[in-house]
This record gives C-alpha cells, sequence and structure tokens, in this order.
C-alpha cells in the first residue's frame, strides 16, 4: 500500500490536451465556472442483482481481474483527487460490498489528509454481514437502491428473491450509524408508479431519507423511452396525494441533486432528484472513477481519460493529477439528454458507477 497520507500534488499546468486550460490551475475546474468536490468511485462492476432496468437476465461481461485497478492503485488515485480538493467521495459499483477488500480500501480513505466525507450506493444485499465493520473504517452513511417493498414486484424488478437481505441490511446501517440512511429509488411507469406512497410511508416509519430518482439511460440494453419515463412532477403528485409536501428552499439544496421536501410538516423529508426533466448541471460538482482506472467527467459523457495505464508505467501524482484537471475541464455545459443529438453512452450505469 503507498504511505499514508498522501500529500497534496503540487499545481501544475495545462494537461496536453486540456486546450484553455490556464497556466498552473489548481483544484478541478471546468470551464463553466464549476468546480468538482465529489468523487464517485467505482470499486467493482460486478452485481448480484439484475434490475431489469439496468442489464439483462443474464448479467454482462465483468472486467477482468487484471484490468481493474488494486487496492494499492485505487487508494492512490483517491489521494491525488484529494489533493485536487474533493470533499466526499462515494463508492459505488455494479455492487460495492461485493469487492471483498472493501473495509480495508474504506479505511485507507478515511486515513487521507484531509479526510474526505466517505459514502457508498448499495443494493443492501450483504450489508447486514458489513455494516459495523464499514463504519469502523470510516464509513460515515450509506444509500440503499430500494424500488419496492413488495416482494413480489421486488422479485420480478431484481431477478433475485432478495428483499428481506436489503430490509437487514438497512437495519444494520441505522444500528451501526451510518446516518443518515437514505433510500434510493426509481418509479417505473406500469410497475411501482402507484406504490410511491407506500414506500414513502414505509421509510417514515423506519427513520430513512427517500429519494426518488427519475429512471435515466444508462441501462445496458439501450431501452430507454423519454415518453414512459415517469417524471419528477408526477412522482410529486403521486406523494401529494396522501402526504402534503413543502418544498425547502432552493438555497440549501447547494449542489446537491434531490429538490427536497419536508413531509406533513417535518422533520421528516423527502427528495425528488429531476435528472432528466429538470437537471441540475449547472451546480454539478462530480467526477468519476471507474473500476478500471479511467476518470470520467459526467456519467452521460461518451469519453473518458485513462488513468490506469499512466500509473502502472510510472506517472508521478502530478502527472496523474494533470490528466484529470484535463478531464474535468473538458466537461459539458450540460449532459444533452433531450437534445438531438443526444446519445447514450456505451458503458451502463453498472460499469460507470453511480
Amino acid at each position: 500500500m503507498t504511505d499514508l497520507p498522501f500529500p497534496r500534488p503540487r499545481p501544475v499546468g495545462s494537461p496536453a490536451g486540456a486546450v484553455g486550460l490556464p497556466e498552473g490551475t489548481s483544484g478541478l475546474p471546468d470551464q463553466f465556472g464549476r468546480v468538482a468536490r465529489d468523487l464517485r468511485v467505482s470499486v467493482t462492476d460486478r452485481c448480484n442483482l439484475r434490475c431489469t432496468y439496468c442489464m439483462p437476465a443474464e448479467g454482462l461481461p465483468w472486467l477482468p481481474k487484471a484490468e481493474m485497478l488494486t487496492d494499492e492503485e485505487l487508494v492512490r488515485l483517491v489521494g491525488i483527487f484529494v489533493g485536487l480538493g474533493v470533499e466526499q467521495v462515494r463508492l459505488t459499483g455494479g455492487e460495492p460490498l461485493l469487492r471483498r477488500s472493501l473495509a480495508e480500501v474504506v479505511r485507507a480513505i478515511a486515513a487521507l489528509t484531509p479526510r474526505p466525507r466517505i459514502a457508498m450506493t448499495t443494493n443492501g444485499v450483504g450489508l447486514d454481514r458489513l455494516a459495523a465493520r464499514l463504519a469502523d473504517a470510516g464509513l460515515d452513511r450509506v444509500n440503499v437502491s430500494l424500488d419496492t417493498v413488495d416482494p413480489e414486484e421486488f422479485a420480478a424488478l431484481t431477478r433475485r428473491d432478495r428483499l428481506r437481505d436489503v430490509e437487514a441490511g438497512l437495519e444494520a446501517a441505522a444500528a451501526a450509524g451510518l446516518a443518515p440512511v437514505k433510500v434510493n429509488a426509481v418509479a417505473m411507469r406500469g410497475f411501482n408508479d402507484d406504490s410511491v406512497a407506500d414506500l414513502l410511508q414505509w421509510c417514515l416509519d423506519r427513520g430513512y431519507e427517500l429519494r426518488f430518482i427519475e429512471q435515466m439511460p444508462l441501462d445496458a440494453q439501450h431501452g430507454w423511452d423519454a415518453g414512459t419515463m415517469v417524471t419528477a412532477d408526477e412522482v410529486r403528485l403521486r406523494l401529494e396525494k396522501r402526504f402534503t409536501l413543502t418544498e425547502l428552499p432552493a438555497e440549501d439544496r447547494g449542489s446537491a441533486p434531490a429538490e427536497r421536501f419536508l413531509v406533513d410538516g417535518g422533520p421528516q423529508t423527502v427528495g425528488i432528484i429531476a435528472s432528466v426533466s429538470k437537471p441540475f448541471c449547472q451546480a454539478c460538482d462530480r467526477v468519476r472513477l471507474t473500476a478500471d482506472g479511467q476518470v470520467r467527467n459526467c456519467l452521460f459523457s461518451r469519453a473518458e481519460t485513462d488513468l490506469r495505464t499512466p500509473l502502472r508505467d510510472g506517472a508521478s501524482d502530478a502527472e496523474l493529477a494533470g490528466l484529470v484537471q484535463g478531464e474535468v475541464w473538458r466537461k459539458a455545459r450540460g449532459h444533452g439528454i433531450g437534445e438531438p443529438g443526444f446519445v447514450q453512452p456505451d458503458r451502463p450505469m453498472s460499469s460507470i458507477g453511480g
């Protein structure tokens, strides 16, 4: 393992290919005034569920082990991002709990200086066994993906009968102090869109914070259809048939993607993320690192910069930092969904990381 903590890399000049990046630029700015401070790290592309909106029933070809970052490589790269001003690291997948060394990776990231906030997005299967260990290693909070609490709907959606395992994982996360425990849900027309209020009540009863996310064009099958997507406005209308939602001030949102509402006067809240219908690109502060060492400046980007090859060829931290800066500088103004020239990325969500 590379010695910890990692020092902040010294500012580097304009990386090759980063046209217009001012000489001596520090941090992770783009040319539209945004600054990346939130790093999403995919620690594996593998998953133990087969959600219909993510991948086919037979799964996908997984990355060969040799192409995936080792623990030492991953933590070194995260340290470089932290040195460039990243303040939060979110571990994703695939399913991050499938990386056997996950707790050790969390502990190493928590030892970085300055220490970033560490979060994780998971499907919750297996979290009951690992929540306490991850919290002890330095994980601060967790988001669990759960679209329905109806056992039959869950089995049909995920192609696995694991709802009770997810429920146990949520309970363990709360017991381990991984607060606030958040639940991420996608409403799908004709499937679970009629039960969004039931899911909210289920979360309220257990003290979990629910976030609805519009379905995005990131499925491996490329079957996403904007015409059938359940919009954020539709979700809100369905919730308001049972609950009184009071919108929280926009200034409280910052760069967070969710529009948040007090439920029946509070203090509990629900969030709705309108990634497609009301994109928040102008405030986006995210950058992504894939499990095979590619840095992506947008979830919907069709280009990425390889860090794994130069890292293994002996590149210095400053050289790697320059590559990261160049990729972030090239970030587009918006994701372009809905525009005539939009083309879905080749990589699905499971490969990019959420």
